[in-house]
């Protein structure tokens, strides 16, 4: 059995394709809703909740997996990295999925970052701050002295986790925008314009993620572009490459 550590949407297509060669297909997440659409992709078993090494070893071992393919979110670098060296220790073949990214285009409002901390100081040049990060960064926009007095718009997903997070932050319902994306260039550009945002934040998480609509739609109102570089992700390979790779490891 292949292991599908599933974060994106991505993953659905990668179990699917791993079905359709034959293969029985285990897959974790961590939400009840990508429980569901790892369910719905074919998986065999699906495991819910977070894994840490301990309990990644221990499912390895348990349901005979033969081989990992990290399919998570390319900011999710705690469980990339518990799964490459748990792979390493029991000589599990690993395999790293590389999202496909986006080409942003070179525009005076659009400012890279290299950290969500640095991200926070470039965003504090606005007055209203429309996040589209997630939650598990939030304490670093939440925290930041620079943004002390500002106005934190979020979006997270409609969840009860990232709902209840958002709260103990000290986010008001009012400021909170629980939607599941991605987003059309229009949705996008009408929530902008609700909130009077001046400066949207973002994560390059690649074309699934929804980030050229989020950002056309930003610059196309004038609005000042945050981005958050993508972790340098060492041997990802796109699903055209690791298939082959992956045949090739098991039979061996």
């Amino acid at each position: 059995m292949i292991l599908v550590l599933a974060g994106t949407k991505d993953a659905g297509r990668i179990i699917g394709v791993l079905k359709s060669e034959g293969y029985r297909v285990a897959a974790s997440v961590v939400t009840e809703y990508g429980a569901r659409l790892a369910g719905e992709a074919g998986a065999d078993l699906v495991h819910t909740g977070p894994l840490g090494k301990e309990e990644l070893e221990k499912y390895l071992k348990k349901h005979g997996i033969v081989a990992v393919i990290d399919a998570t979110h390319p900011f999710a670098v705690a469980i990339t990295e518990a799964a490459r060296e748990t792979c390493r220790s029991l000589g599990l073949p690993y395999f790293r999925y590389r999202r496909p990214e986006v080409q942003l285009p070179s525009h005076p409002y659009l400012l890279p970052a290299s950290s969500f901390e640095e991200a926070a100081v470039l965003a504090a040049r606005g007055r209203v701050i429309f996040l589209t990060i997630g939650t598990r960064h939030l304490e670093c926009f939440t925290e930041a002295p620079a943004l002390k007095g500002k106005r934190l718009v979020v979006r997270v997903l409609p969840e009860e986790d990232s709902l209840a997070k958002c709260r103990r932050l000290g986010i008001w319902p009012r400021d909170i925008v629980a939607i599941q994306g991605p987003l059309s260039y229009e949705l996008n550009r009408a929530l902008y314009r609700q909130y009077n945002a001046d400066v949207v934040v973002t994560k390059d998480s690649g074309s699934v993620g929804g980030v050229e609509e989020k950002v056309r739609a930003a610059l196309d109102l004038g609005l000042t572009v945050v981005v958050v570089r993508r972790p340098p992700e060492a041997g990802a390979l796109s699903l055209e490459e690791l298939i082959p790779l992956l045949e090739e490891a098991i039979e061996l």
